[in-house]
């Protein structure tokens, strides 16, 4: 399967906590990275959605906040990957930018060219790729 999603995490759901209408879905990878999920409970049941089953977690570049540094703030955003900028791609608007976590994954954010430049975003830098639990899109093998 091809998906246009940049960021692709393939894990074994470790937690998994239900509500009467979502549930909160944690994904942990090979290497240890951990990527929670709100999903409805249709996508559960539907899904067959349970600890130590097989899952993907997918996450489009655009919908990944960038925090440069390791600033003492505090986000509501459940992933919060800390790593170091790999990569800076700019287009005329927008840059893709890398982001290497400690286990060796890379995490891709959309963000504007300005955004980098403030933030200081080049190849070496601390940053964090955050990304809110209900922007996590899970799939199952078929």
């Amino acid at each position: 399967m091809k998906v246009s999603a940049r960021n692709v995490f393939e894990g074994t759901i470790t937690s998994l906590v239900d509500g009467q209408v979502n549930a909160e879905v944690e994904l942990t990878t090979a290497g240890g990275d951990r990527i929670v999920a709100v999903v409805t409970e249709g996508s559960v049941k539907s899904l067959g959605l349970a600890v130590g089953k097989a899952a993907t977690a997918f996450v489009k570049a655009p919908w990944v906040m960038l925090l440069a540094g390791d600033l003492p703030v505090r986000f509501s955003a459940r992933n919060q990957l800390a790593g170091v900028v790999s990569s800076v791609v700019r287009g005329a608007v927008n840059a893709d930018v890398g982001i290497r976590l400690p286990s060796g994954s890379l995490v891709h954010a959309v963000v504007t060219n300005e955004a980098v430049m403030e933030l200081g975003l080049k190849n070496g830098a601390p940053a964090v790729a955050l990304i809110k639990a209900s922007h996590v899109v899970l799939g199952v093998p078929a």
